[in-house]
């Protein structure tokens, strides 16, 4: 019985035309040869199972080969060649550098280049991984690689290009690997299942060769995988099966419930992904490429940008014709904005689901616009601007110099100095902090106003109220900030205090309530304004400095209270240069 040979071994290119996928490459290195144009070293770079050493041993066969095709391909027929395809041949030296990256290495491989050939031009010296040399192996190499004996050619071939010192990147004529189109990989595995007299399925090597990743060495390793699983036969279940791999069907169904905004549909379907084991990252990555597929498919100048069967692709157009471009652009942004917030969520199956409901959302009208639109394309945002209170539209606003003056900025409250004069035992007087220049929007229950009859425009409002009035707007206010319990109990520990006329003070405890107040100061009083149907009221705060509880004195308060008690601090911090912060 014939000793079985995996493929990727069996199928290995032998001559220059079965490389797959380096055809740019491979016509140079043919040319080369056949104007004798050689150089004494060449480095071969690209990812694995692109056939960088595959092409090494073709390219030391040729040249040695003393009867070459009329197409530049060995001959196999002359003596070199047969030691070539015996492995026995003396002329053809192949290193490791992963398991021989010593200077000791590097010293024997430069003996043998003083060796000349016994049969042929020249003797071809392979080192593979040679970026794994260590850094005294490179510099032992380099007079070598610079000057050899005009019958050495040196092959050098890596996977990490950007390892090697630039030392030995200059002695080279270096050659760059494509990976492989998964089109090539799909035809050479048609060709491996025809001469296997394998049944496969053109959808399935497709799968295959997605999987390989640019890889035919790899794609060759899976086929043979999935062969040995369904007996001979490569179907496209038994493949999608077999390597756990997220079919497409998935991603479409998800599409068409992101249509019909079936979120129950969506998560649904995202759960049965979950329970045959995938990674949500994967899967959320996976239809983010799947949208980016749908994109290509939309116009037919991109159609030949889908890696897929050319019925695969048919399907995808045919589905990308029925959605908007703009749904298909938001549904990228949104799986990009899932994956790169994946690794930092702390409820990662949260962050998906929360995604796939903003995706089923992406075809509903804006909340704050009619549904007229019949399903125009509005972006899921949450609104990062509340309304803020606003008045009703009839009311004018009050011209600036009918408007009653507003008292002058006292000077903002500082710490005092840290002295050794003790401070009075009670602080007496108020501190005048006036309304601040800005404003906050905030979303907040508009209070009810009462009817009021109509008022030309332009003209101020001056209904009379009293101060009972006042009390009764100043708890309408306190209402409409439920939902800032900060705020409210602050408004609720002061009132208004009548200081002249429509001018109203409102003392606070303490700097932070202040604080607080002065932001929201612009919206309570046209609250108050419009509630009692009067332009003159204007409102500021002031913080009270009659005697507090020590829990609620300020630091400089405490600071002054330290020294009172204490009196040798004084000298301490006047001795080291201290100072409040």
């Amino acid at each position: 019985m014939e000793q079985y040979i995996v493929s990727a071994r069996k199928y290995r290119p032998s001559t220059f035309g079965s490389v797959v996928g380096q055809q740019a490459l491979t016509v140079t290195l043919k040319n080369a040869i056949a104007t004798d144009r050689l150089a004494h070293a060449y480095l071969f770079c690209g990812s694995r199972g692109v056939g960088k050493t595959s092409c090494a041993r073709i390219f030391a066969k040729t040249i040695n080969c003393t009867s070459r095709t009329a197409d530049g391909e060995a001959c196999n027929e002359c003596d070199s060649c047969r030691q070539f395809n015996e492995n026995r041949s003396l002329n053809i030296i192949e290193l490791d550098a992963a398991s021989n990256n010593g200077v000791d290495d590097i010293r024997s491989l430069i003996e043998q280049v003083m060796v000349p050939p016994a049969i042929g031009r020249y003797r071809v010296f392979i080192i593979d991984e040679v970026h794994m040399l260590t850094q005294s192996a490179f510099n032992a190499f380099l007079k070598t690689l610079e000057e050899p004996p005009s019958y050495v050619v040196f092959i050098l071939a890596t996977t990490e290009k950007h390892k090697i010192i630039p030392t030995i990147l200059s002695r080279c004529q270096i050659y760059d690997f494509n990976r492989i189109e998964i089109a090539d990989m799909v035809a050479h595995m048609q060709h491996v299942a025809q001469a296997e007299n394998i049944e496969a399925d053109p959808a399935a090597l497709n799968i295959i060769a997605q999987k390989a990743d640019g890889a035919m060495r790899d794609a060759l390793s899976i086929f043979d995988q999935v062969a040995a699983s369904g007996c001979g036969k490569i179907t496209y279940q038994a493949t999608v099966d077999n390597l756990n791999v997220l079919d497409n069907s998935y991603y479409g169904r998800l599409v068409d419930a992101f249509v019909k905004q079936d979120v129950p549909a969506a998560l649904l379907i995202y759960k049965e992904v979950r329970s045959k084991g995938f990674d949500s990252q994967f899967f959320i990555n996976g239809l983010g490429l799947y949208f980016r597929d749908l994109m290509m498919a939309s116009d037919p100048s991109t159609l030949s940008m889908v890696e897929a069967t050319d019925e695969i692709r048919a399907d995808m157009a045919a589905r990308a014709a029925k959605l908007h471009p703009t749904f298909i652009y938001k549904a990228m942004d949104l799986c990009n904005d899932a994956d790169f917030n994946y690794r930092q969520a702390s409820n990662k199956q949260f962050l998906i689901e929360l995604t796939l409901i903003k995706l089923c959302q992406l075809l509903s009208p804006s909340p704050d616009e009619s549904g007229s639109d019949g399903g125009q394309l509005k972006p899921l945002r949450p609104s990062t601007d509340p309304a803020a209170y606003t008045a009703p539209a009839a009311q004018p606003q009050v011209p600036p110099q009918a408007q009653a003056p507003r008292p002058a900025p006292a000077a903002p409250r500082t710490i005092p100095p840290i002295a050794t004069t003790p401070r009075p035992s009670t602080p007496q007087g108020l501190a005048q902090h006036t309304v601040g220049a800005f404003s906050r929007r905030r979303q907040m229950a508009q209070p009810s106003t009462p009817t009021v009859e109509t008022v030309a425009p332009g003209t101020p409002r001056t209904r009379a109220y009293s101060d009972a009035d006042m009390d009764s707007a100043w708890r309408k206010c306190i209402e409409a900030y439920a939902s800032e319990p900060v705020v409210k109990s602050t408004m609720g520990a002061s009132a208004p205090e009548r200081s002249t006329g429509d001018r109203f003070t409102l003392k606070v405890n303490g700097t932070f309530q202040a604080a607080i107040m002065e932001k929201e100061l612009p919206g309570l009083q046209k609250m108050l304004r419009d509630t009692l149907e009067n332009d003159s009221i204007t409102l500021s705060v002031e913080i009270s400095q009659e005697e507090l509880p020590s829990s609620m004195w300020t630091d400089d308060q405490v600071m002054h209270s330290i020294l009172e008690r204490h009196p040798k601090v004084s000298e301490f911090i006047a001795k080291y240069k201290l100072r409040l912060m």
